[in-house]
């Protein structure tokens, strides 16, 4: 084998040199003050789409009301509930114009797993129909919020 060539294994190292602990904390520490500022951001997605589709299981809600009331002349009363809309209710006042197959497939319940509330009449509106969020309990604040027809 001649002095200038070199063979293959040679070769390959003899260019090259690995990282040193330095770059590789650098390294570190960078992803680390990347994930301090964005993982939080990402965590806090699921509560946020929890709120949004209570909010939009509301309005769906309501907009069942709606056909309800245009159908019956009333709303259901708070006795006959939200199931008033699944099934034709009986009790006063009874729906003379009950839509065949009713106004919803199902009730949903609230992203957290607990019914929503209706109240007719209502505090806010003249129906009430609300999400006692995470907590499942009236009040609250962030995740715990009430998430009502009357709130944005």
């Amino acid at each position: 084998m001649n002095r200038q060539e070199e063979s293959p294994m040679k070769k390959g190292f003899s260019g090259d040199r690995g990282f040193t602990l330095i770059e590789v904390m650098v390294v570190v520490v960078i992803l680390s003050i990347l994930a301090a500022f964005i993982v939080p951001r990402i965590m806090d997605r699921p509560d946020q789409a929890r709120r949004v589709r209570a909010k939009n299981d509301i309005r769906a809600i309501e907009s069942a009301l709606q056909l309800y009331r245009l159908d019956n002349g009333f709303y259901p009363s708070a006795e006959q509930g939200l199931a008033a809309l699944v099934n034709k209710p009986s009790g006063d006042p009874e729906p003379k114009n009950w839509k065949e197959g009713g106004y919803l497939e199902e009730i949903p319940r609230d992203p957290w797993g607990n019914p929503y509330v209706y109240l007719n009449p209502g505090i806010h509106k003249k129906i009430d129909i609300m999400s006692l969020g995470a907590d499942g309990r009236p009040g609250g604040s962030g995740n715990d919020a009430d998430i009502g027809n009357w709130t944005d």
